[in-house]
């Protein structure tokens, strides 16, 4: 069996944090969102090869953070595109992929900018037991966050329905993102796609499918993070932490207050500063400053200010050297 991990790019919702870097290589502790996923994958004895999906325009940003593992199992593999005018859809890119790398496999496909505390083997192994189609979803608890997302009717655990982003949800249990394919169902891509469905939301192609053969939904409980949004990225540190801080040892504190849900990167520097369900990136300076529910990108400087549920872009200065405001 071999794997897919989506490498997408930047989020607009997120965008002064990863206008330099993708999202899914958003610092989650000492590793980043994207290695959770990689680490499992390596580990996991069903798993051949990990096909790292991303277009010309990531590859580097990508490759670079590859060559910094000593994954064996993950290579990059790149589509011709850059910009958004040429960028495929998921399931047309997902149909592309199998023809640029020869995969004649049943397929594990995960979005890499998923966090979930499901493990894939017990995934899997749910997989092995339907010898079908098989989505994981979770109980987002209301229909307002489900709203969100491809929400997903279930009969026991057989998908009846499938919804992408509906207005109205009748339900609350949404898909996450971890699809398994079995070889033979990977031949209806073409089909969908020359049919004229939806090219990009891999949700419309579930719902296509299991109007065709038999589609099953790997139900957990627990946590689940869709990193696009400074909440979402919060959230995921937050948890990933449990309910402490982490702050670099290169890191300098003078008088400052770090609470829960804190990451303070090396070379930050703190000095009267109050710092609360927080990412302080590394150079970052902050002098009689508080900062809540905020992301401070490397290399900025804040001074006598106080941040509330805000995003600072790198090398951002505040105060500006002549006063003004930035």
């Amino acid at each position: 069996m071999d794997a897919v991990v989506l490498a997408g790019g930047y989020a607009t919702r997120l965008w002064p944090i990863t206008r330099h870097r993708p999202k899914m290589l958003l610092p989650l502790g000492e590793t980043a969102v994207v290695d959770r996923i990689y680490d499992e994958l390596e580990a996991e004895d069903r798993i051949e090869t990990v096909y790292v999906s991303t277009n010309e325009r990531f590859a580097d940003d990508f490759g670079a953070h590859l060559a910094k593992r000593s994954y064996d199992k993950p290579q990059l593999s790149v589509e011709e595109t850059r910009g958004e005018a040429e960028k495929f859809g998921v399931v047309s890119g997902l149909a592309e992929l199998l023809e640029r790398e020869g995969i004649d496999d049943d397929l594990l496909v995960i979005a890499g900018d998923n966090l979930f505390e499901f493990a894939i083997g017990d995934f899997l192994a749910y997989y092995d037991r339907t010898e079908a189609p098989t989505i994981a979803a979770v109980d987002v608890g209301s229909p307002e966050r489900a709203a969100g997302y491809g929400v997903v009717d279930l009969e026991d655990d057989r998908v009846v329905d499938f919804r992408e982003k509906p207005d109205d949800p009748r339900g609350t249990c949404v898909s996450v993102g971890c699809y398994a394919f079995p070889r033979e169902t990977l031949s209806l891509l073409s089909q969908y796609l020359e049919a004229g469905n939806d090219p990009d939301e891999p949700g419309w192609f579930v719902r296509w499918l299991r109007s065709r053969e038999p589609t099953y939904a790997y139900t957990f409980e627990g946590a689940w993070f869709d990193i696009g949004t400074r909440e979402s990225y919060l959230d995921a540190v937050a948890w990933h932490l449990d309910g402490e801080s982490r702050v670099a040892d290169a890191a300098s504190l003078e008088n400052a207050t770090v609470g829960a849900g804190v990451h303070v990167m090396a070379d930050a520097t703190l000095v009267d500063a109050t710092v609360d369900r927080a990412v302080i990136f590394p150079g970052v300076t902050l002098e009689a400053t508080t900062v809540r529910g905020s992301i401070v990108d490397e290399g900025a400087t804040l001074g006598e200010i106080a941040l509330r549920d805000a995003m600072i872009g790198a090398y951002t200065r505040i105060p500006t050297p002549d006063g003004a405001s930035e």
